[in-house]
């Protein structure tokens, strides 16, 4: 790969600087960040959104980790508002979404954004952001009190307010972003716990049940953990529970355990095993030759359902190639990487703004079906950054010691 081709170390510190440029206009003066329309200015119709907040917290910190000028300061205005904007301070956790003067628009709390808490108090420790150590404190005894299911060895989904109540649905995404955050929180508070539960989630989501399906996730359950396979069948382009099989989550689970396999002492064949076969049945099922960009979604014999084309799941994509290439030193994982990395310079970076483009159609023309305007970077930056890096550790503290 050329000095500045697409997806070179130095193509890709580029565009980094570039997106985080874009990424800053997201602050709000008086706490925590907006959903930005395309042009980077804040979207009046979007609520404060607790995922948003959470990952732009966790993208200002590893930036500063990695030598950002600023960026501490924008993390650390990140843990305030979790800390205070979007905190329950009557029973504790953080709300999903909030208005402007910190009211909850609803009450319920989830385990994907509190996974996302989780993420960010523990990259905000490792770079030493004031109040980010409280934080992490918290948001661990939240997701391993109220999230964590012993019994199942998973993640519950939903929970009232006062935690009284739990939602009888269970979804792999939010595991999924849980085993992520579980990881960090291993590496930054040296507690094992936390990569034993990650490797439990994925023993039974991936290694039973995406294994069942001929490697293809099962995203929705009942209460039991027996999958929904026409879960929200009637509204397919939803943008956190879609009907079918979502190749980006195949990608991103295809990392992730790259990721735990080498974070763990004992070898566990079967987690490599896994990771390739993910990788392979999504590029299967979504790689053409002729069209830049990978569906959505697609149906439970592989054919494409949702045809837009996220930036989250061509990053993901490419972080899966990169990761397993790392791991097996494989052309075909290098070929796809090269090929990826192309195809989101071409269309997906945003040459104006530097930011990328959330969604296109087809035609690779930007599209609003799912998802409107730039809400955050945590894909992009994941995408630009965790490349450089070994598999294990974590990035936070990896990054850290380098420097």
């Amino acid at each position: 790969m050329s000095h500045d081709a697409p997806g070179s170390a130095s193509w890709r510190h580029t565009a980094r600087t570039r997106l985080l440029a874009f990424a800053r206009r997201s602050a709000r003066p008086e706490g925590g960040f907006v959903w930005l329309d395309d042009e980077g200015q804040r979207d009046r119709d979007k609520k404060f959104e607790l995922w948003i907040n959470a990952r732009m917290t966790y993208v200002f910190a590893l930036a500063h980790i990695d030598g950002s000028r600023d960026s501490l300061r924008l993390a650390e205005h990140g843990v305030t508002a979790l800390r205070t904007v979007f905190h329950d301070d009557e029973h504790g956790g953080w709300f999903d979404a909030v208005d402007e003067a910190g009211n909850p628009e609803d009450t319920k709390k989830g385990c994907y954004g509190h996974a996302f808490v989780l993420l960010a108090a523990a990259t905000a420790t490792a770079a030493g952001a004031r109040g980010a150590q409280a934080l992490l404190d918290e948001a661990a005894d939240v997701h391993g009190r109220r999230f964590w299911d012993e019994e199942s060895g998973r993640c519950v989904e939903e929970i009232s307010a006062d935690w009284s109540e739990v939602d009888k649905y269970r979804g792999a995404n939010s595991n999924m972003h849980a085993v992520e955050a579980y990881l960090v929180a291993a590496d930054v508070t040296g507690d094992a716990v936390w990569r034993e539960r990650a490797l439990s989630i994925c023993e039974r989501i991936i290694g039973i049940h995406a294994r069942g399906h001929d490697w293809r996730i099962p995203e929705h359950y009942d209460a039991d953990w027996t999958p929904i396979p026409s879960y929200n069948e009637e509204s397919p382009a939803d943008p956190f529970r879609p009907y079918g099989a979502t190749p980006g989550h195949a990608f991103e689970w295809s990392r992730l355990l790259v990721q735990l396999e080498a974070s763990l002492d004992e070898p566990r064949p079967w987690i490599r095993e896994a990771a390739a076969a993910l990788f392979a049945r999504a590029v299967e099922d979504t790689v053409e030759d002729d069209t830049p960009g990978l569906p959505y979604t697609t149906n439970w014999s592989g054919e494409p359902a949702v045809q837009e084309r996220f930036h989250w799941v061509i990053a993901e994509a490419v972080l899966a190639a990169e990761a397993l290439h790392t791991a097996t030193g494989q052309a075909l994982y290098a070929s796809l990487v090269s090929r990826w990395w192309s195809e989101i310079a071409d269309h997906f970076v945003d040459d104006t703004t530097g930011s990328w483009h959330h969604e296109l159609t087809t035609g690779l023309v930007p599209s609003t079906r799912t998802w409107r305007g730039k809400p955050d970077a945590y894909h992009a930056f994941n995408a630009l950054t965790l490349p450089d890096l070994p598999l294990a550790p974590s990035a936070p503290l990896t990054i850290a010691a380098a420097r």
